[in-house]
């Protein structure tokens, strides 16, 4: 059985529901699921059951996820449009300030005019994270035009939104993108088999759509997770949430995918950790690593760390299992098992 050595990923587009809503994950579930991913970095979004939207509530939930992390974690900010003398506050407390422009879970949405404010007042030098999906993206990319502002457009789902960022970076517009594994390898038919388990936001697109992801690959900056568990329960509802985890997911399906030549294990590195270190100006560790058994197995929902305790990929065939996990030199984790305590993980 042969291993593989990869630098500690990062994914910068996580749920972790803490605090607020914990029954779904929380700080040390979801970062013990990032440690079993491959994942020693991720960046957690501010729609918690309170958004955080204040630096009181940043401070809380710092102080919080300082006492239960495994992994490093850092942090964004939200706004509606609101809070622009917040932004001073927090400027150099967060990587980015997230936005929501679609419909999502929370219903934690901004309008056209509050988009213009945000855009005049987010300091110039840090990023903005957008959730735009395509019957607004070009609205979006108009402030991007207006402003030369740093963008980040997360889960790009179809042709149209991928289309309109190839555009926006042969214009020299400061944008990047990032792709989820689960618009990769799902489409919308996969939705009448898996139900509410295959639901999420943006939805999942045609074929078509996915096959234009794979194809134009080389205009995605990172792929992101965006790992955004709910209890079975919730999922069994009659009026179930959209979302579905994916830490532990993300890097054996794409290590299938370069063991059917789909892209190699170089991009994977690009996808998964150089590029998002670029975009969020994160410092690279020697020490920190990971190794991983190129072994096949099938996934399952009860095996994941997770608290959600299921995936949308359940029962798929996949390669790569993460065996060993090294943070700074020191080994968190091995052979399934999380080796540190609650807190030994960087709030960064």
């Amino acid at each position: 059985m042969s291993t593989i050595k990869l630098p500690g990923l990062v994914d910068m587009h996580v749920h972790l529901r803490d605090p607020g809503q914990t029954e779904k994950e929380d700080f040390y579930t979801g970062t013990s699921a990032a440690l079993a991913g491959g994942f020693t970095t991720v960046f957690d979004m501010p729609n918690n059951k309170l958004p955080i939207t204040t630096s009181e509530r940043l401070e809380e939930k710092k102080e919080d996820a300082k006492k239960k992390i495994v992994c490093d974690v850092g942090f964004y900010f939200g706004s509606l449009g609101e809070n622009i003398d917040e932004f001073k506050k927090i400027k150099n407390k967060v990587y980015g300030l997230k936005l929501y422009l679609n419909q999502t879970t929370g219903g934690y949405i901004i309008d056209e005019i509050a988009l213009k404010k945000i855009y005049d007042n987010w300091p110039n030098d840090s990023l903005i994270l957008l959730h735009s999906e395509e019957n607004i993206i070009d609205r979006v990319m108009n402030e991007v035009r207006r402003t030369g502002k740093r963008s980040h457009f997360c889960h790009l789902s179809s042709k149209a939104e991928l289309v309109a960022v190839i555009q926006a970076k042969k214009d020299n517009l400061p944008v990047t993108c990032g792709v989820c594994p689960h618009h990769l390898f799902l489409t919308e038919k996969d939705v009448s088999l898996l139900g509410a388990f295959g639901r999420m936001k943006p939805e999942l697109k045609s074929e078509k759509d996915r096959q234009f992801l794979w194809k134009n690959l080389k205009y995605v900056d990172v792929i992101e997770s965006d790992h955004a568990p709910h209890t079975l329960d919730e999922k069994n509802s009659d009026h179930p949430p959209h979302g579905v985890p994916g830490l532990e997911t993300t890097l054996p399906l794409l290590l299938k995918a370069a063991d059917e030549k789909k892209l190699s294990i170089d991009r994977i590195i690009e996808l998964c950790y150089t590029n998002q270190a670029h975009i969020l100006g994160l410092r690279q560790d020697k020490n920190t690593y990971i190794e991983v058994d190129m072994m096949e197995y099938i996934i399952r929902g009860k095996d994941l760390k997770t608290k959600c305790g299921w995936t949308p990929f359940e029962g798929w065939k996949v390669k790569g299992r993460v065996k060993r996990v090294v943070l700074r030199g020191k080994k968190v984790y091995e052979d399934g098992k999380v080796l540190v305590k609650p807190g030994f993980g960087k709030v960064l």
